[in-house]
């Protein structure tokens, strides 16, 4: 099954000023889930950021809040699962994909990843933009998404599957901003 722009939203967890910097591939995350915004940017995508307990673990990342969305909702919460989350469940409630990036992969983008698709969702997770404090936490988290039905896909997947189509103005604003 291929991402369809139409019926997908993009989902950025909790990758947060007190959080990220202690994170394997930290600059990698940044760098991705950037690149996913900008992207939703260009073709108008839905895109929802949640924050785990802001006031103790800061904003998002600086660098996602300067190209998100202007339209971006973002969302705070306490739950593990974003899912758990009234408003949350409100906004992933029209769409039949959802498309993961963020921290912790065996914590929070897990929990509500699964959730998700036993909601009856379609869950696609971005590995090149996930990760965990350990590198054995993010290989169970890689087992458990594919033990799950959850699909593993990265950031040009997600691009270029939104697309579909080349030698498009939009194909060609993505190609020359933000693929490198």
């Amino acid at each position: 099954m291929l991402i369809e722009r139409e019926n997908s939203v993009l989902v950025i967890i909790d990758v947060q000023e007190r959080l990220l910097p202690v994170m394997h591939h930290s600059r990698e995350v940044i760098d991705n889930c950037c690149a996913l915004l900008r992207g939703a940017d260009i073709l108008k995508m839905p895109v929802i950021i949640t924050e785990q307990y802001p006031k103790g673990l800061g904003p998002t990342m600086i660098d996602l809040r300067e190209v998100q969305p202007a339209d971006t909702q973002v969302i705070s919460k306490t739950t593990l699962s974003a899912l758990l989350e009234p408003s949350f469940k409100q906004a992933v409630s029209g769409k039949k994909q959802i498309i993961i990036a963020g921290i912790e992969k065996h914590i929070c983008v897990l929990q509500t990843a699964v959730e998700l698709k036993q909601a009856g969702h379609d869950v696609f997770v971005v590995e090149d933009a996930c990760s965990t404090r350990t590198a054995l936490n993010e290989n169970l988290a890689t087992f458990r998404f594919q033990a799950e039905g959850i699909i593993p896909v990265s950031t040009e997947m997600v691009l270029f599957e939104w697309l579909r189509v080349s030698g498009t103005t939009e194909f060609k604003e993505i190609q020359n901003k933000i693929i490198r």
